[in-house]
């Protein structure tokens, strides 16, 4: 049998055996503190449960509203499909995000793009104001979960979380397999 590539990791990193209650076989399964793919998704909830959660008592925003005002204030004009496609959450939810926003008098449509379809949105000034509140929040809240990080430890993790994105991509894009 031929070995892997070298840049293909083997699976056995990932694994840890576990015994069977009933049976006391032992079985492999994915490690919970081993792989990265259960790591990073289970800090993904956490922190997005924990942001949600204070961000809906603080403020009665909730985890797209917020997501939203960073978008807007980062990409002005932005499209509700295009934000759908940057954040990663259905166009559905993108599309009753803006409107609640737009009701609070957070965010605005602009005109209608030439395709007939589409508007960009806007923060309001009350959209920036809430955006600069929630802003300084998050930078506080960021120091403290890369507390004792040198900076190019967090570059470092910025660059491999890219790359791993990158490759979800094209997992994504597979014809045959995709998620």
């Amino acid at each position: 049998m031929a070995s892997p590539p070298e840049d293909i990791l083997p699976s056995t990193m990932f694994l840890s055996d576990v015994e069977d209650e009933k049976t006391g076989e032992l079985m492999q399964t994915i490690s919970l503190s081993r792989s990265p793919l259960a790591l990073l998704s289970f800090a993904a909830n956490r922190f997005t449960g924990a942001a949600s959660a204070y961000f809906q008592e603080q403020n009665d925003l909730g985890s797209v509203d917020w997501r939203m005002l960073f978008m807007l204030a980062q990409q002005p004009g932005i499209t509700a499909a295009r934000a759908s496609e940057t954040i990663v959450v259905d166009k559905g939810s993108v599309s009753r995000c803006l409107h609640r926003l737009a009701k609070n008098d957070l965010a605005y449509a602009g005109e209608l793009h030439a395709n007939g379809r589409s508007r960009g949105w806007y923060l309001t000034d009350s959209g920036r104001k809430m955006h600069d509140k929630i802003l300084h929040v998050a930078l506080e809240k960021q120091q403290q979960l890369l507390q004792g990080f040198a900076p190019a430890e967090v570059d470092q993790l910025c660059t491999l979380i890219q790359r791993f994105l990158e490759n979800l991509e094209a997992v994504e894009s597979e014809p045959d397999d995709g998620f």
